[in-house]
C-alpha cells in the first residue's frame, strides 16, 4: 500500500486509513466523520497525529502512513508503513498492560501510563508495510 493521498478515509471493511509522509508541508483535514466519531488527522514527512472526538489516538514521528486501523475495546490493529523507523505513540485505556506484536513477532507486554498512552519504536526503512497488533 502507499500514502493515503485523501489524508483520512474510511474503508469499506470498517477501518480507516491515514497519513501521508511524502508531504513537505503540515496537512490536516479535520471534522471526519466515522461511525459517530469526529476525527482529526495532521501530517507531513515530520509527524503524522490522529485524534478522535478532541482525544489523543495516535502519534508517529516522523510520519507514516497508516492502513486497516481498527480500534476495540480490546486494542487497536493497524498496518504501517514509513521512509524511516517511527516511534509511535497510540492512546489506550489508562494503566493498563497490552501485549504488542509487530510483523508476528512477540514485541512483549506494556503497559500505558496514567494517561493511557503507550509509546513502541517500529522498524520501517525498507520494510514496506509493517502490521502491528496491541491486545489486552
Amino acid at each position: 500500500m502507499a500514502v493515503v493521498k485523501e489524508l483520512l478515509r474510511a474503508e469499506s471493511d470498517g477501518s480507516i486509513s491515514f497519513g501521508d509522509y511524502t508531504l513537505t508541508e503540515k496537512s490536516k483535514l479535520e471534522d471526519f466523520e466515522h461511525d459517530g466519531d469526529l476525527l482529526k488527522v495532521k501530517t507531513f514527512q515530520e509527524i503524522t497525529r490522529l485524534e478522535k472526538n478532541g482525544l489523543f489516538l495516535y502519534e508517529s514521528v516522523p510520519g507514516t502512513s497508516v492502513n486497516a486501523f481498527r480500534e476495540t475495546a480490546d486494542g487497536i490493529t493497524f498496518m504501517v508503513e514509513g521512509k524511516e523507523d517511527a516511534q509511535i505513540t497510540v492512546g489506550l485505556a489508562e494503566d493498563s498492560e497490552y501485549e504488542v506484536v509487530v510483523n508476528g513477532a512477540d514485541a512483549g507486554n506494556m503497559k500505558t501510563n496514567l494517561g493511557g498512552k503507550l509509546s513502541l519504536s517500529v522498524e520501517l526503512a525498507g520494510e514496506g508495510e509493517v502490521k502491528v497488533e496491541i491486545k489486552k
